[in-house]
């Protein structure tokens, strides 16, 4: 397990601890009231800690390698699941998946980024970074969602679309701009969760639906933390300094409007325990899917536009100008 540099004084409590139970099993000496004190002692450390996870601390939990993936959370949320290849014009993009599948016994539509675990599967997904066939087959799948009357769900969870020579020959900026155009307009639910890093356009390209939620340590953010001080202080060293300023959490984006639920997690990051995770995510699932369902795809779409309206309006003329 990847050791967090803010998780160190847990780490080295829970080994103390560890160390005095294992004393005592093969000795007679009887270090009971010690091991108790330290457990009280590690609660309190762990509640202190993850109650109070700085900007920077959610990056590096949103980053974790062992955070669940959307194929994790397809395995527990999902049944029959039947993966689609391809965007009919190019090629396959392993950096996102998607297919059928039902939920609760009801046919949907999953689509999501998808990165590695280890560094074999993570050149083979790019490092969950989509070439523009990536973002053509998700869209492909959308499409196919609306004409057979599917919901779609999308699980974001990227770096960013990939900046290469050869993406950018093969229009990655038209795709992630089509994607945003047709997405806006579908007459199916659409609903977006975060669940790990959310960055720039190549999250946005899945991002556009009537509910987006996020999972309570993940980032949704323009740049990343590095990028931002490399351009503000020609330093990506600041990153830290950066985070805590792009109020990229999912707090901040909860007060901004951006994002409509924050999905709790548990405690120490979704990756300590993926079922209870994943039953977190299938509550929110179903109340969003039921409330959209009572939607016509007019209604729909007019939700759509208007939640995304609603985002970013500000009153500095009525303060500063007297305008009403």
């Amino acid at each position: 397990m990847v050791e967090l540099e803010f998780e160190k004084p847990v780490t080295e409590l829970r080994k103390k601890i560890k160390e005095l139970k294992d004393f005592t099993a093969h000795t007679d000496v009887d270090l009971s009231a010690e091991i108790i004190r330290l457990e009280s002692r590690l609660e309190k450390l762990e509640n202190d800690i993850y109650s109070n996870l700085k900007p920077w601390d959610r990056v590096q939990i949103a980053r974790h390698p062992s955070r669940p993936t959307t194929l994790d959370y397809i395995d527990a949320l999902f049944t029959d699941f039947f993966e689609c290849h391809g965007d009919r014009l190019y090629g396959d993009d392993a950096a996102i998946v998607g297919g059928i599948a039902k939920f609760h016994g009801k046919p949907v539509t999953v689509i999501g980024h998808q990165r590695g675990k280890d560094t074999k599967e993570n050149i083979k997904r790019n490092f969950g970074m989509p070439h523009p066939e990536g973002y053509r087959k998700a869209l492909r799948l959308m499409k196919q969602a609306e004409k057979f009357n599917r919901p779609v769900i999308c699980f974001i969870d990227t770096k960013g679309a990939y900046p290469g020579k050869a993406a950018e020959e093969r229009g990655q900026s038209e795709a992630i701009a089509r994607n945003l155009f047709e997405m806006a307009g579908l007459k199916v639910p659409v609903v977006c969760i975060v669940i790990g890093e959310g960055g720039s356009g190549g999250a946005l390209a899945l991002g556009i639906g009537n509910h987006l939620h996020m999972l309570e340590n993940s980032t949704y953010s323009v740049i990343s933390p590095e990028g931002a001080a490399a351009l503000l202080w020609k330093d990506s060293t600041q990153a830290k300094r950066a985070a805590e300023t792009m109020k990229i959490t999912a707090p901040d984006l909860k007060s901004l409007g951006i994002i409509d639920e924050i999905i709790p997690e548990t405690r120490g990051g979704a990756h300590k325990n993926v079922e209870e995770q994943a039953e977190q995510i299938r509550a929110l699932l179903l109340k969003s899917l039921s409330q959209l369902s009572r939607m016509n795809e007019a209604e729909l779409i007019s939700h759509r536009y208007e939640k995304y309206k609603r985002i970013g309006q500000v009153s500095f003329a009525e303060e500063f100008l007297g305008v009403k």
